[in-house]
């Protein structure tokens, strides 16, 4: 036995101890004195083992894409779990060509169904990934349940010796062990943000059922359903059963609400389980919305929500992210069998809503109101670790956050405006800095085209109307600017002028944005000068005829292909603009056929009309029937391909029906 840099014994390594199927003990030992004078990095992980491709993969590719052949080798040692049925050598490879990961070290594969092995004698992978670093002395350097590889990178290449912190075996950690849920949290938020959250344990619900679940979204998220039940699922998404490795707490933020200031605001109906690391080493916050009160709970709020708006939001969110616009994602719906009184006694429902965080404009408002720097600074440097951490370490960091929320923010709503999408409460509070869709209450899409189309019933002045969503990206931008202020540091004069220069440049950059998208949308593939004024001059005939804005720009390809107008309203001026734009259309280089493919996968067939979200909602209010609820999310989530026998979902509503109004979830 040796001692290793941390202190560490290093033990004989034993990489395989398997039981055959003739009953024998099959070992292979690997003598430390072979591995040669290069650091090598062990990697053990269980081919079932959802924790170990969500997490440990993504850390594997970092760390060979940039250590790989710097005094780093690297072996993946697969293990098998008694009963696994699937073929492991087909797992192996599937991870490797996944996460391009060559193996210079070699892998042992024991056959499907060989008994649960030990893997490493005094080091049990325990269904989890493992790593050992080993030193060119053959010590243990490193030993850890998990591995932060931009701590491990960034080691590795400033150090002559490597001194890591060993992380604790985790043994108490939910492992997925046959049947059951495995959700791998690692919640930096409660783990690192002391102060910025109020724990907020959840009482849960008697009856619960089961909506919907995502499994596309829980698959990509590396969760683990197994054979869990509809009513196991249900009672872990509305908090009636605990999530293991869960923290529940809800977040401080303040707000401006329709251009009013609140200080202090918070989570009053929504509860942050912890995050999770996806298939792609991605980070998602697991929030569950409308489970009762919170801390934040305003006066008079039960802090639950009513199922009409958690049908709406899971529905339209999931539409969004079809569209291929950024936003939170839902992850289940649950009817918690209890009634919530507004208006009138509806159903009881909770939303489990994922999203790459829940940092918010108005969180950084909220500290900055208190004129607490040292707060907005911690705040600003966890915000840019997880979301820009390209700007760590940066002569201006704090400066890049806000250019960087600017950018999100602009390509955001040039993607709403671009589809027709009203989102109806930009309040400060409601902006991420992650440039990510949320909240859905008083939200709908265009129907006949109006540039100041407003539909939530409490937007009595048309602040947040569609055509003026880029000037309220702006303002809300300016607000970011605002909290900021206290940390610009050393040569404050001149980040404050760069930081006025950013603000100002936001409607050139959402204008970037949204040309860009609309010549896609009008089938142009190459970039030339005069495109601005074809769109625009597009958009002031359209203010004055009105047609269906889904529809006008799905028929543009027809339009293309036919040489025909099928829109009769202002006939001749839209001739006119057409034979402009087909004249356009001849400069262009690629295929009539490959621009005509372009646009359809561009304009949408399929959006979530709001009449049809209406009906979907009274369906499952008033008779409890959530078939048309399932039939139109199918519509949706497949927004640009032609479903037969559903033509109905992309027809207008019908004439007559009264003004659309949306109003608050709360």
């Amino acid at each position: 036995m040796t001692m290793g840099i941390n202190g560490q014994t290093a033990p004989e390594l034993r990489i395989a101890k398997w039981i055959g199927a003739d009953g024998k003990t099959l070992e292979k030992s690997l003598k430390l004195s072979d591995l040669g004078n290069e650091h090598k990095l062990l990697y053990c992980f269980q081919a079932w083992c959802p924790g170990c491709h969500s997490r440990g993969f993504p850390a594997l590719q970092k760390i060979h894409a940039e250590l790989a052949g710097k005094r780093l080798e690297i072996a993946v040692i697969q293990t098998v779990f008694e009963g696994f049925e699937q073929n492991s050598e087909d797992m192996i490879g599937q991870m490797q060509a996944r996460y391009d990961l060559p193996v210079p070290f070699g892998h042992d594969v024991p056959a499907p169904g060989t008994p649960y092995p030990t893997v490493m004698e005094d080091y049990r992978t325990a269904g989890t990934p493992w790593f050992i670093l080993i030193d060119p002395d053959g010590q243990v350097a490193y030993n850890a349940f998990r591995l932060d590889a931009h701590r491990f990178v960034e080691a590795f290449q400033n150090s002559e010796h490597l001194e890591f912190q060993e992380q604790n075996d985790r043994r108490d950690w939910p492992m997925l062990r046959g049947n059951g849920l495995f959700i791998n949290f690692d919640n930096s938020f409660h783990r690192e943000m002391d102060g910025f959250y109020i724990e907020a344990p959840t009482p849960g619900f008697a009856k619960p059922s089961l909506i919907a679940f995502n499994d596309a979204l829980s698959k990509r998220l590396g969760i683990a359903r197994g054979d869990v039940s509809d009513d196991e699922l249900a009672q872990m998404f509305s908090s009636a059963k605990a999530l293991p490795g869960a923290n529940p707490l809800s977040q401080f933020y303040a707000g401006h609400q329709f251009g009013g200031f609140s200080p202090i605001l918070g989570d009053g109906r929504a509860v942050l389980l912890g995050e999770l690391l996806d298939t792609d080493g991605q980070r998602f916050d697991v929030q569950l919305k409308g489970v009762g009160m919170t801390p934040f709970s305003r006066p008079g709020s039960d802090g639950k929500a009513a199922l009409g708006p958690v049908l709406r939001e899971y529905l339209v969110s999931e539409a969004m992210h079809a569209l291929g616009i950024p936003t939170s994602r839902a992850l289940a719906a649950v009817k918690t069998g209890e009634d919530v009184y507004r208006d009138a006694k509806l159903s009881g429902a909770v939303l489990t809503r994922v999203a790459s965080s829940h940092i918010r404009v108005g969180t950084f408002q909220f500290f900055a109101s208190q004129d607490r720097a040292d707060l907005v600074r911690k705040l600003a440097d966890y915000a840019i670790d997880r979301h820009v951490p390209d700007l760590a370490g940066s002569e201006k960091p704090y400066l890049g956050l806000l250019d960087r929320v600017a950018d999100a923010q602009a390509e955001l709503i040039a993607k709403w405006v671009l589809v027709g999408f009203v989102h109806g409460v930009m309040n400060t509070d409601n902006v991420t800095i992650s440039g990510e869709t949320i909240d859905y209450g008083p939200c709908a899409f265009v129907d006949r085209y109006q540039s100041d189309a407003v539909f939530s019933s409490i937007d009595e002045f048309g602040r947040y109307a569609y055509a003026n969503q880029p000037n309220i990206g702006q303002w809300n931008l300016h607000r970011l600017a605002e909290s900021l202020l206290v940390i610009l540091g050393e040569n404050e004069q001149e980040q404050l002028s760069e930081a006025a220069d950013i603000i100002r440049d936001f409607p050139g950059r959402y204008q970037q944005f949204w040309i860009k998208g609309m010549r896609t949308k009008l089938g142009l593939l190459q970039e030339e000068e005069s495109d601005l004024d074809l769109a625009n001059d597009l958009f002031g005939i359209l203010d004055k005829a009105n047609p269906d804005f889904t529809n006008f720009f799905r028929s543009l390809s027809g339009w293309l292909e036919s040489g025909k107008n099928e829109f009769a309203s202002n006939a001749e001026e839209m001739e006119e603009w057409g034979k402009r734009w087909l004249a356009r259309h001849d400069r262009e280089s690629a295929s009539k056929t490959t621009r005509i493919a372009s646009m359809n996968a561009t304009n949408p067939l399929y959006i979530p009309r709001n009449h049809k979200v209406e009906e979907m909602i009274e369906a499952a209010v008033a008779g409890d029937n959530f078939e048309p609820f399932h039939t139109l999310l199918d519509v949706v989530t497949k927004p640009f391909e032609e479903q037969v026998g559903r033509e109905d979902f992309a027809r207008p509503a019908p004439a007559g029906l009264r003004p659309y109004r949306t109003f608050c979830g709360t």
